[in-house]
């Protein structure tokens, strides 16, 4: 498998990933079914985003699989990996740790000191899958102050290895 950057080419493939308004839900936090491209082609433009999909072959070859961002918050020190999604015809085959393996090695190689991962509570799939992939829960004090703005009580998880 092959992790390269996103192209506004694969913006209708990979918002056409989520099966249910759920499922775009748990993915970026949104409530609109389908999801439209245009937002997925947006996510992008922030310049502390980078956006990679994970395809099947080698470069110019192959179907993409999954979709990833890394958000970098150099005030912090740290990286947090985002919208996270697999093709559904791809699910349970591994692509998903692939993807997360992926992603931590580009979020290793930024140079700041932690990677961290946030997970919406009902989404036990992606909990076990990022828990493979070396993720640990953060202390419940921790995930208690940044969880107070967000919509939910997400699970919030570490990567195990530090920089």
């Amino acid at each position: 498998m092959d992790l390269r950057p996103f192209t506004e080419a694969h913006a209708a493939t990979v918002a056409g990933w989520p099966t249910s308004a759920r499922e775009v839900e748990m993915w970026c936090a949104r409530t609109d079914f389908p999801l439209s491209p245009r937002i997925v082609t947006g996510w992008r433009l922030d310049q502390d985003v980078r956006s990679h999909l994970l395809f099947d072959g080698p470069s110019d070859e192959g179907d993409p699989l999954g979709y990833g961002e890394l958000w970098l918050d150099t005030e912090e020190d740290e990286v947090e990996l985002a919208r996270l999604i697999v093709a559904p015809g791809a699910r349970g085959r591994g692509v998903g740790r692939e993807l997360v393996r992926a992603l931590t090695v580009l979020a290793r190689d930024t140079g700041l000191a932690d990677v961290f991962m946030r997970v919406h509570p009902d989404n036990d799939r992606a909990l076990r899958c990022y828990r493979g992939a070396g993720f640990l829960p953060v202390d419940p004090a921790l995930a208690a102050t940044w969880n107070a703005p967000q919509p939910v009580d997400y699970v919030w998880l570490r990567h195990a290895e530090p920089a």
